[in-house]
């Protein structure tokens, strides 16, 4: 299977944030903005590999700054890794003070996406893909360590799941 350039990966949506939009601190509400994180790395992982993709998990999401009603919010996501059927996205998200100019790194996240096979529903195999610049470069040189991680916490969300109870709480 040939290789990608990340660069073909790359989606990119800017939103204006109206008072709608905000929660009760006046700043874009959380859920809204992992609403647009999970829409656009969705957009990266389809142009890699050109089919169906869930959402396997979402890795992190790091608010770093207050997103507010006189900003706009862009996101900008790339496929930076890959495995057999899995891959790793990377999205950026910058607000941008629209009477300022001034712009700011507000979130980043780390989502994993499965490619499926159109008609058995099952995973099938994706491309790798190939870094070109810094920024590309050192996210894919640093995803092996993340993927890792992302195992490991599976695997103990699987163990913690089996402690939990799925009774009604009236029973």
């Amino acid at each position: 299977m040939d290789k990608k350039f990340i660069r073909e990966t790359r989606a990119f949506k800017t939103s204006r944030v109206f008072p709608t939009d905000c929660n009760n601190h006046n700043t874009l509400f959380g859920g809204k903005l992992m609403s647009y994180i999970d829409d656009i790395a969705s957009i990266s992982a389809a142009k890699l590999c050109r089919s169906s993709t869930v959402t396997a998990s979402t890795d992190s999401v790091d608010f770093l700054h207050p997103i507010e009603p006189t900003d706009s919010v862009s996101l900008e996501s790339f496929v930076t890794w890959t495995g057999h059927s899995s891959m790793e996205v990377f999205i950026k998200v910058i607000k941008e003070n629209l009477k300022t100019g001034e712009r700011t790194i507000a979130a980043t996240s780390f989502q994993t996406f499965v490619a499926l096979d159109e008609h058995s529903g099952g995973k099938i195999a994706v491309p790798g893909v190939i870094p070109e610049t810094e920024e590309e470069k050192k996210l894919h040189e640093t995803a092996p360590v993340r993927a890792e991680m992302r195992r490991h916490r599976r695997e103990e969300s699987k163990k913690f799941a089996g402690f939990l109870t799925m009774d009604y709480p009236w029973d």
